[in-house]
């Protein structure tokens, strides 16, 4: 297959050179708004070449792009590339409006088409061991789990809105946490099979008075820097997720995940994770608390490679991680061991599973439906917010066809 790969920012770039490494893909091609940087990555790389526009891109011959854009800017862009008749693979989130969900839904229901939204969380440790014991019934029935995305825009944040966002970068860097909601929902519903049908969701205004979520600057009228929600859900369970921008909290997972059951508990901190199981033989009442971080440490690539030296040293460690002990590395190409990885193991099976769905005609795991699921409940929380807390119904599409 042959990728174009649209936005070349410093997020891309981790994709780009794992998918020119991948034994299924011919060609690799990048299209930027900034000429220059599309230009960088096929010298750096030795890409197939570039496109002068998203256009010139759909025009062309590739099978799949991958829109790696501006957060705000990816439903109007998958919309058009499916229409096109091209493959997606999305950055998050999947769409910032109700109704461009909806519409790739149906664009991917009637084409036939493989779209698949890259949420790093889906693949987080956490994520992974409570996916893999949820299914095997030990948690008994989950009725309560937490997902909280935790990066304060002093971590790296400045520097990477100004990077993407020239001179009227403080006018973007107040998009609404809940408007990136994925991390945190897509840590959740990616081990929990369920979805969410209502919320209540609280916004804090800021008080920084930087210019950065002022409503008199905000492109989205917004000066919540800090959002909390809680939702209901269809098997009759309860979500609570964090978005916070302003936090004192500068080390450790930035994606923390608990999950409550009435046979089991895991509970993730900012240093540990542990799950409480019941022992066999002992009281009802008594049991054991396990601490499983080893299972989960990703632990961290040692090399940063030369194109990345450019990145804030606070988002550095989103994408030099290496793969955690519940990860099954059996799966991907043998090209991708010892190739740079990011955000806790999560950047090589995103890379390997959008390739093997397009090459397969497979729904991947973060297909439509699902990445609906992960994205619809934060534009809905974000209006929650905006109604005081209002309790809103939200939305769902269906499960995958």
């Amino acid at each position: 297959m042959k990728i174009a790969v649209i936005g070349a920012g410093q997020f891309a770039r981790s994709f780009i050179a794992l998918w020119q490494l991948h034994p299924d893909v011919e060609e690799v091609w990048v299209s930027d708004v900034v000429p220059e940087r599309a230009r960088q990555h096929v010298e750096s790389h030795g890409l197939a070449g570039s496109f002068d526009s998203f256009e010139d891109a759909l025009a062309s011959d590739v099978d799949a792009v991958a829109i790696m854009t501006q957060r705000w800017s990816h439903g109007p862009l998958v919309r058009q590339a499916l229409a096109a008749g091209k493959h997606v693979y999305s950055a998050v989130p999947m769409a910032t409006t109700v109704d461009d969900v909806e519409a790739i839904v149906a664009a991917v229901r009637e084409t036939g088409l493989i779209y698949m939204m890259g949420e790093t969380s889906y693949y987080n440790p956490a994520t992974v061991w409570a996916r893999e014991h949820i299914a095997t019934g030990e948690f008994g029935r989950v009725f309560y789990g937490e997902g909280d995305y935790v990066h304060d825009m002093d971590n790296g944040f400045y520097a990477a809105y100004r990077y993407s966002g020239g001179e009227d970068w403080k006018e973007t860097a107040s998009y609404p946490p809940m408007l990136y909601p994925t991390h945190a929902i897509g840590g959740v519903l990616g081990a929990w099979p369920t979805h969410a049908v209502s919320v209540s969701c609280t916004g804090i205004s800021d008080t920084r008075g930087d210019g950065v979520f002022d409503k008199a600057v905000s492109r989205w009228d917004n000066d919540f820097s800090n959002m909390s929600a809680l939702f209901e859900l269809a098997d009759g369970g309860v979500m609570r997720t964090n978005e916070f921008r302003r936090v004192g909290y500068w080390s450790g997972p930035e994606s923390r995940f608990r999950f409550y059951g009435t046979e089991q508990v895991m509970e993730q901190s900012i240093t540990s994770t542990v799950v409480t199981v019941k022992t066999e033989g002992e009281d009802y009442h008594k049991g054991r608390t396990l601490d499983i971080s080893d299972e989960l440490r990703a632990g961290e690539h040692s090399e940063v490679p030369e194109d990345l030296t450019d990145i804030d040293p606070a988002l550095l460690s989103s994408f030099r991680s290496g793969t955690a002990k519940v990860h099954d590395r059996s799966r991907l190409p043998e090209e991708f061991e010892g190739a740079p990885n990011g955000h806790e193991g999560a950047h090589h099976f995103l890379a390997d599973d959008f390739v093997v769905a397009v090459r397969d005609r497979v729904q991947p795991p973060v297909n439509a439906w699902v990445a609906a699921r992960f994205t619809v409940p934060g534009i809905i929380a974000n209006e929650s917010a905006k109604q005081g807390g209002a309790r809103l119904p939200v939305p769902d599409f269906g499960d995958p066809v």
